[in-house]
């Protein structure tokens, strides 16, 4: 539980506002940890109550940042190449989804864990950057490594990968899901990814994304 609490930071430390062109990376994800975690925790109440409301929030505030089509290619690997252009938009749309249904309910978790940040190496020019800082567990226990990767394009900075505790998050799906693939193929893993979204989400995915384009 530790090691997905330390994952939700991770994937939503991340809002908008700022010119992602404008600063490094670094700067960005501490820039906006602090915001993020103040947005959670005046909302707390709130979000526990209607989860609809937390998706909406995840949709709008996060998403932005995150390039789900290139985690998606990278997640299914070799599949990507195989799958058709409709199989690659589904499984792209669901894994999307399974991330933030997952992570914005572990999220609630939060209970002022430590943020620490790690010094960086990026410099101005670069392309890609790695953005490393630790999680302090409330509880007590070892600091949980989270590093992010970053890829610069059109003048942004985009997450294409999130490691904690040593574990990279594609590479950690891409081994499960090569698996099912192999053994029941793409698309009874898509619709299987789905069914899961939807129940468990309670219906609530597209009433949030409707919510958070309105606002």
């Amino acid at each position: 539980m530790k090691k997905m609490l330390a994952i939700s930071i991770a994937m939503f430390v991340l809002m908008p506002g700022l010119s992602l062109g404008a600063i490094m990376p670094d700067q960005l994800v501490r820039d906006n940890t602090t915001k993020i975690i103040a947005l959670l925790k005046a909302n707390r109440e709130a979000y526990e109550k209607d989860h609809k409301k937390l998706y909406a929030m995840v949709y709008k505030e996060v998403l932005p940042h995150f390039d789900f089509d290139v985690m998606s290619r990278a997640v299914l690997g070799r599949y990507w190449r195989r799958a058709n252009e409709d199989q690659r938009k589904r499984f792209s749309r669901e894994f999307r989804d399974l991330l933030v249904r997952t992570y914005a309910t572990v999220l609630l978790k939060y209970t002022n864990e430590k943020i620490i940040y790690l010094p960086f190496k990026g410099k101005p020019g670069d392309k890609t950057a790695v953005v490393k800082m630790e999680v302090k567990p409330a509880g007590g226990g070892p600091n949980i490594p989270i590093h992010y990767s970053f890829y610069h394009k059109n003048s942004s900075w985009k997450v294409y990968d999130v490691t904690v505790d040593g574990v990279s998050l594609v590479t950690n799906y891409r081994s499960t899901y090569a698996s099912r693939i192999k053994n029941e193929g793409i698309d009874a893993l898509i619709a299987s990814m789905a069914a899961a979204n939807k129940t468990k989400a309670g219906g609530s995915d597209k009433s949030a994304k409707n919510e958070a384009r309105a606002k």
